[in-house]
Order: structure tokens, then C-alpha cells, then sequence
């Protein structure tokens, strides 16, 4: 069992109805969907395109997918979990747009949020200590060679590489496209959330999602909503 800290908006958003139907499964239900049609794929390209984000759900990552350290019960983390909620106050991004990392499609901010920026930051050290060590395959899996110094360090660190400085809000939409079908695949994606973009996104909740079995789809396992202060608690 992986446990992982997302941000995903509520199971009735608009947002994220609409982002299930394009990615073919609703995590929050377990559901699978149809997909939109899209003229510019075929129903078994564009459901190869869309493969690997319909595994994990709509979600941003706050804490990548985990397995509990040794000695750590599912209860504590959830209690903990819960606390952390109870002493993060609510806000509000201007927009989410769409844009590209890579290959890839997302939707990210409009603009910079250090709320933002710390709440992940909060997420990825508050919860180490319930993550248990990634083991040898787990490492080469992230292709280490291929990471920066900082993203290594992370990944040794903190189990994944990009958090902290190297983090970046996204939700993802696709795996990666072709450069020829990118222009097509955009203009699918804003046809698609039309009217849902470019206006405020409350980040008012976190989410943990849990991977039953290493491979099988994500699931939503616990949503609590952020409502207390942003200050931390001293010792």
C-alpha cells in the first residue's frame, strides 16, 4: 500500500467532473468514465494519451506516493494528518491556465504563491518521518542520472525529486505528446475546460489517495479541509 498527499478540488467541482470525464475515471468514486471525442485522436490513442494521469486521478502532488515506514500504523498518519489540516488556513490562487512541461499538458497557477509553495513545502518534511526509505528499484526507477544535483539530493532526501525549490503545482492532463500533436491536443484541452479556467481556485482541502497494490489505479482514501492558521506549532 502507497499512500500520497494530493490537492484535488471537491468530488461535485465543476472542475473536477470535467477533468474525470477527459481523463476517463473519477478517483473519488472509483468510477471509470467515457471520454470526450476528440477528432484529432482516436479513442485508443487518445486513451494512451491519457493513461498514466487516469491512473493517478486529477490531483496535484503535495507529497509523492509512500509506503509507511516500519513501526508506523495507517491511524497515525491519518491523526496527523488531520492536525496538519486543522493548522493550515485556506487561499485562494488567481487562476489556474493551461501550459506544457515537457511532452506534457497540466493545469498550474497563473501565477506565483508562496502559500502555495510553502503548504507543499510543509507537506513533503512534516510527513517524512511516516515514509519509509526508498529501496534500490525505487531509486532507479526516477532515473537518477538524469537528475539535476538539487532534484538528486531531493530524491535521497525527501524520496522524490522535485519538491521544495524544484516543486511546481501542476494537475496533470496527458502523458507526453508528439510535438506534431500538440497543437491539436491543446486546442482539445481548452475546448474541453472552457469557461473553467483563468478565474480563482480556492486550496482549501488535501487529499490522501492510496495505491493499493504497486500499478493499480489511485483511490481516494481521506479528504480533510485546511482550517485553522498557517502558523506551525513550536515545540
Amino acid at each position: 500500500m502507497r499512500y500520497a498527499i494530493y490537492f484535488t478540488p471537491p468530488a461535485d467541482d465543476p472542475l473536477t467532473r470535467r477533468a474525470s470525464h477527459w481523463l476517463g475515471r473519477d478517483a473519488h468514486t472509483g468510477a471509470m468514465l467515457s471520454q470526450p471525442i476528440i477528432e484529432a485522436f482516436s479513442d485508443a490513442l487518445f486513451s494512451e494519451l491519457t493513461f498514466d494521469p487516469r491512473r493517478y486521478g486529477f490531483h496535484a502532488t503535495m507529497k509523492a506516493p509512500f509506503e509507511l515506514t516500519e513501526g508506523v500504523s495507517e491511524s497515525e498518519f491519518l491523526a496527523a494528518f488531520e492536525d496538519f489540516a486543522a493548522r493550515r488556513q485556506a487561499f485562494t490562487l488567481p487562476s489556474l491556465v493551461l501550459d506544457q512541461l515537457g511532452q506534457f499538458f497540466a493545469l498550474v497557477p497563473g501565477a506565483g504563491s508562496p502559500e502555495l509553495q510553502g503548504l507543499a513545502a510543509d507537506c513533503v518534511t512534516d510527513f517524512d518521518r511516516f515514509r519509509a526509505p526508498l529501496d534500490e528499484a525505487d531509486i532507479i526507477r526516477r532515473r537518477p542520472e538524469r537528475l539535476s544535483q538539487t532534484e538528486r539530493s531531493n530524491l535521497m532526501t525527501w524520496g522524490y525529486p522535485y519538491v521544495l525549490d524544484a516543486f511546481r503545482f501542476h494537475m496533470t492532463l496527458t502523458g507526453p505528446v508528439d510535438r506534431e500533436d500538440q497543437p491539436a491536443m491543446r486546442a482539445a484541452i481548452e475546448a474541453h475546460f472552457d469557461g473553467l479556467l483563468d478565474q480563482p481556485r480556492a486550496i482549501d482541502a488535501l487529499a490522501i489517495y492510496v495505491e493499493p497494490v504497486r500499478g493499480s489505479p489511485f483511490q481516494l482514501h481521506h479528504i480533510v479541509s485546511l482550517t485553522g492558521s498557517a502558523t506551525r506549532k513550536t515545540a
